[in-house]
């Protein structure tokens, strides 16, 4: 009995003893080693836990595709504006189109009539054109030149005239306004209203660049306004002999602006004695200040900027019932001449037209004289 008594408290102090040694130990070391069962059940509880971040990760998954569904909408909504400024501009191109090729399509005053019709020697594309010599007044060549057409921004040089005439100061300051706006075809200007420069700089964008607005404030600016500088200008013409022409405005915008080409050979001449019309009309480029803005203008007639042309003055004009217009004072062939070309069809062929004339003129003998085709 002692014996066993002995054993139970052997057996009760070491497990005593065992209870006391794990109160005492660090919890590291307790967890370091469990027993087989502990193990599993701190793996099932590490598993059970694993998918804790999961749920975070879930939590934040719908915020994550909201900023994405936000993300994605405006970016269709900004390729539906793209496409819809794209179809906009794809429409106004479209419109461009059709309305030149409306005006293509718009027969001239001098088809209208048959001009084009008249065959000539050197095969222009001018249906009206006359070349004569400036100090005899020999007719070199000559192409319908008494039918009468509209004569576009050619009437510029009329305008200009006038101005010098008058005796008004080149450095009188003028404004465009809204009565300078293109009432009559719709066309377009740099020259904004309001914009101001010196009666100098309006006749030099006139007759360079044919610049409508300017023309139209040098007529406006006139003593008396614009109707008495009309009148002026048709005085003029009559005082020169121009029997054949008529004036109603100062651009040539207006299909009622009309000459001859025989007509406007004499307003050249008499032009091309300016000074100031020689120079302003033959200049390739001028640059203006309007406010902060530096504008650069640039010839209308890319002959002034051919070496193989000796350009006295000069004057382009383009309207629809006009067709391409050209008149010019140059020298070749030792001789002083005025070409006239009229209702030519085809953005570059007046040029061409003069091209031909230049060369056929230069291979001229001195004493030929020139095949007419019919008047």
């Amino acid at each position: 009995m002692k014996n066993y008594f002995s054993k139970q408290v052997m057996q009760r102090s070491a497990g005593l003893a065992l209870v006391l040694a794990a109160w005492m130990l660090p919890a590291q070391q307790v967890t370091a080693a469990p027993n087989s069962a502990h193990k599993n059940s701190v793996v099932k509880t590490v598993r059970s836990a694993k998918p804790a971040p999961r749920v975070t990760q879930k939590a934040k998954a719908p915020a994550q595709s909201t900023r994405k569904a936000a993300a994605s909408k405006a970016a269709a909504s900004k390729a539906a504006a793209v496409k819809v400024r794209a179809n906009s501009r794809s429409v106004a191109a479209k419109a461009a189109v059709l309305a030149a090729a409306s005006a293509a399509a718009q027969p001239t005053f001098g088809q209208l009539y048959g001009l084009h019709a008249v065959d000539d020697a050197l095969k222009l594309k001018s249906s009206v054109a006359l070349v004569l010599d400036q100090d005899t007044n020999e007719v070199l060549f000559a192409k319908n030149s008494q039918a009468v057409l509209p004569i576009a921004s050619i009437t510029k040089l009329m305008t200009a005239l006038v101005v010098v005439e008058a005796g008004q100061s080149m450095e009188e300051k003028l404004s465009i306004t809204e009565e300078d706006i293109d009432s009559e075809k719709g066309t377009r200007s740099r020259l904004t209203v309001g914009a101001t420069l010196t009666r100098g700089e309006m006749m030099h964008l006139a007759l360079m660049s044919s610049e409508n607005r300017a023309a139209n404030a040098l007529g406006r600016n006139y003593p008396g306004g614009l109707a008495t500088f009309v009148a002026a200008m048709n005085r003029k013409a009559q005082s020169l002999g121009m029997t054949d022409t008529h004036y109603v405005e100062p651009t040539g915008l207006s299909s009622r602006n009309q000459s001859s080409a025989k007509d406007l050979a004499a307003l050249v001449k008499v032009a091309h004695e300016v000074p100031l019309l020689r120079e302003l009309s033959t200049s390739k480029e001028y640059q203006i200040a309007l406010g902060r803005r530096q504008l650069q203008f640039h010839s209308t007639n890319a002959l002034v900027s051919n070496p193989a042309w000796d350009i006295g003055l000069q004057k382009t004009g383009f309207i629809n019932e006009a067709g391409r217009c050209l008149v010019m004072q140059a020298q070749m062939a030792g001789r002083k001449l005025i070409m006239v070309f009229l209702d030519s069809t085809g953005k570059y062929t007046r040029i061409a037209d003069a091209e031909r004339v230049r060369k056929w003129v230069s291979s001229m003998p001195a004493a030929t004289l020139a095949p007419k085709a019919s008047l």
